[in-house]
C-alpha cells in the first residue's frame, strides 16, 4: 500500500467516526421531535373535550345573560310604571291634602278668632260689671284683693 491509498484509509476512518458521532446527536433529534410530535398530539386530543366544556358553558352563561337582560327590560318598564304611579298620585293627593290642610287651618282660625271674640266680651263684660258694681267704689281689681285701699298689695 502507498501513502495515497493509507491517506485514503486515514481519511475513510475519519469520516466514519465523524458521520458516528454526528449520527448520535441526530439520533437524539429524531426522538425529541417524535416526543414533540405525541405531546402535541396528546395535546390536541385533551384540548377538544376542554373547548367543548368551555363552549357549553359559554352557550349557558349567555343564556343566563339573556335572562338578565330580559329581567332588567322588565325592571325599568316596571320603574317607569311606579314613577308615573307615584307622579299620579302625588298630583291627587297633593291637591286633596292641600286643600283639607287649608281648610283645617281656617276651622282652627276662626274657632280661635271666636273664642278670642267671647273672652273680650267676657272681659268687657266684667270690667263692666266692676266699674258700676257695689263694692264701695273699688273696681274689679280691689275686689280681687290686688289692690287694696291705701296701696298696692
Amino acid at each position: 500500500m502507498s501513502a495515497g491509498a493509507w491517506a485514503a484509509v486515514i481519511a475513510a476512518a475519519a469520516f466514519v467516526v465523524l458521520v458516528a458521532m454526528l449520527a448520535i446527536p441526530l439520533l437524539k433529534l429524531g426522538r425529541a421531535l417524535d416526543e414533540a410530535t405525541l405531546a402535541i398530539r396528546k395535546t390536541h386530543e385533551g384540548v377538544t373535550p376542554l373547548l367543548t366544556a368551555v363552549q357549553g358553558t359559554l352557550d349557558g352563561a349567555n343564556a343566563e345573560l339573556e335572562q338578565v337582560e330580559q329581567i332588567t327590560r322588565s325592571v325599568n318598564t316596571v320603574t317607569t310604571n311606579v314613577a308615573t304611579l307615584a307622579s299620579i298620585v302625588s298630583s291627587t293627593l297633593t291637591g286633596s291634602v292641600i286643600k283639607v290642610a287649608a281648610f283645617g287651618y281656617g276651622v282652627r282660625r276662626a274657632l280661635q278668632s271666636r273664642r278670642d271674640a267671647d273672652a273680650v266680651r267676657e272681659a268687657r263684660r266684667q270690667r263692666g260689671r266692676g266699674s258700676r258694681g257695689g263694692s264701695g267704689g273699688r273696681g274689679g281689681w280691689a275686689r280681687r284683693g290686688i289692690i287694696r285701699r291705701g296701696g298696692a298689695k
